[in-house]
């Protein structure tokens, strides 16, 4: 019976390489010569410091154009509203989620039940398992949840025939 799993999962190295370009492009942007400007990664989470608030907002432009070069949703990274102020320096700190949280694995499941394809979904911690009698009907799911307004950044692996 072909199975696949949903999982949201983003590769630690892939992200230190878009921290990495982003910095090297932060060196050459003429808009941040003479700025103590620079981004920071610790784990999942990711720190931009500048000196204002607008560069702050620069800094997370120019970091989610080098995710999305890496292939990683700059959307599945929790923000907060506000900047963190400390002297003359502003700060904003990504932290990027690993997993499926379970109010979304059931807005998935829900949404796959929904849709009427002969599938079954089940929540396994956090990824959702997903099993059904015909490929076709494995790849409609695929299709129907990359259409979707999930927020989360899902992958689909596993894919067993």
């Amino acid at each position: 019976m072909p199975s696949f799993d949903i999982v949201s999962e983003i590769d630690e190295v892939a992200l230190r390489h878009a921290v990495e370009n982003a910095n090297r492009e932060l060196s050459t942007r003429f808009d941040f010569r003479g700025v103590e400007a620079s981004i920071a990664q610790n784990g999942l989470a990711v720190t931009l410091k500048t000196e204002s608030d607008f560069q702050v907002r620069q800094l997370e432009e120019l970091f989610t154009k080098a995710c999305l070069k890496q292939n990683i949703s700059a959307a599945g990274a929790d923000k907060p509203e506000e900047l963190e102020h400390s002297g003359k320096t502003f700060s904003l700190t990504l932290t990027f989620r690993q997993g499926i949280d379970q109010p979304v694995a059931k807005q998935i499941v829900k949404l796959i039940k929904e849709s009427k394809i002969k599938v079954q979904a089940s929540i396994q911690g956090d990824q959702v398992r997903v099993n059904g009698k015909k490929r076709d009907d494995l790849q409609a799911v695929m299709a129907l949840l990359r259409e979707s307004k999930i927020e989360t950044p899902l992958q689909f692996n596993n894919f067993r025939d």
